[in-house]
């Protein structure tokens, strides 16, 4: 996932001893006990770029896991280490290298859980809509959409090397297994790596703020950003925030958009959560947030889902 690695461990090391690390100091090491300490900023992003369908990596998962959804419906999810991928130890994030998202957050099954009781309560349609999955990873919120019959569902993350090796054979196995050309036709998903500060350029965009100025018809104009865009274990860097916030506004639909985001309420020791992410909303004003689902089952840090929706 985009920028998520410090959850889990970070809130366990600061119950131990103070937190070695914060995403608002550029200067400081990575002390989330994981072995190394950076002392010179992270390389520059890699640009960003578009993955296709047909680049599956050879590193890809040969067996597949079931994520129960519900009585109905499973997701099927492979299993693949950094140290095969990245050639790093398992657990290990790389600054500018690897962003964590080779691991399954329980943000992603929350989310998931979360969209099909809206679904089933009446409160969300996905059927035809323009889904972006921000940070995917595993992609399983993205997946589930493509399920629920989206029109188009477009899965990012920052490195290129999770999409070939992870998310990538996760669609397949999910989304073409009915038929030789599958249930889910190539040209409704597509596959995007890079950082948040430059993705936009790749992605539907909406802008809002065109939007707003505009009283002309918008029966003819090009399809304008995302209908629903969904995001998991994406806001522990506080770092990282503002960009993803841009990129948010950018590329959801005005005036009828909506994000989801699940999350944790704060990860200790790294400065993030979903609260420091709702200031960030307030404080701008453009946007209206409601908490939809806390989940406190001792797992983790309570986790939130949110909605968010331009006013």
């Amino acid at each position: 996932m985009e920028n998520s690695e410090a959850k889990n461990a970070a809130a366990a090391a600061s119950t131990v001893a103070p937190p070695l690390f914060s995403f608002s100091s550029p200067g400081a090491s990575f002390g989330f006990g994981f072995g190394f300490e950076s002392a010179a900023p992270p390389p520059p992003p890699p640009p960003a770029v578009e993955v296709l369908l047909s680049e599956e990596s050879p590193v890809a998962a040969a067996s597949m896991e079931p994520v129960v959804v519900d009585d109905s419906l499973s997701i099927y999810k492979g299993r693949v280490s950094t140290s095969d991928v990245f050639g790093v130890k398992n657990s290990d994030l790389v600054p500018g290298k690897y962003e964590g998202g080779l691991k399954l957050w329980e943000g992603s099954l929350d989310l998931v859980k979360t969209l099909n009781s809206d679904i089933k309560d009446d409160k969300l349609i996905i059927e035809g809509k323009h889904v972006l999955e921000l940070g995917c990873g595993h992609g399983l919120p993205g997946i589930f959409a493509s399920l629920k019959g989206a029109g188009l569902v477009h899965f990012q993350d920052f490195n290129a090397e999770v999409l070939k090796c992870l998310t990538i054979p996760n669609v397949k196995a999910n989304l073409f297994k009915e038929s030789f050309q599958g249930t889910c036709m190539s040209r409704s998903v597509g596959f995007f790596a890079g950082d948040w500060s430059e993705i936009d350029k790749l992605l539907l965009c909406g802008d809002a703020e065109q939007d707003k100025t505009t009283t002309s018809s918008t029966e003819n104009k090009a399809y304008n950003g995302y209908d629903i865009i969904l995001m998991a274990e994406t806001v522990y860097a506080l770092s990282s925030l503002p960009n993803l916030y841009k990129l948010i506004k950018k590329c959801l639909r005005y005036p009828g958009g909506v994000v989801y985001m699940a999350g944790k309420k704060h990860y200790f020791g790294v400065g993030g959560g979903t609260r420091q992410f709702l200031r960030l909303v307030e404080e701008d004003g453009t946007m209206r947030s409601d908490l939809i689902n806390e989940v406190a089952d001792g797992s983790s840090n309570v986790r939130e889902v949110w909605k968010f929706s331009f006013k």
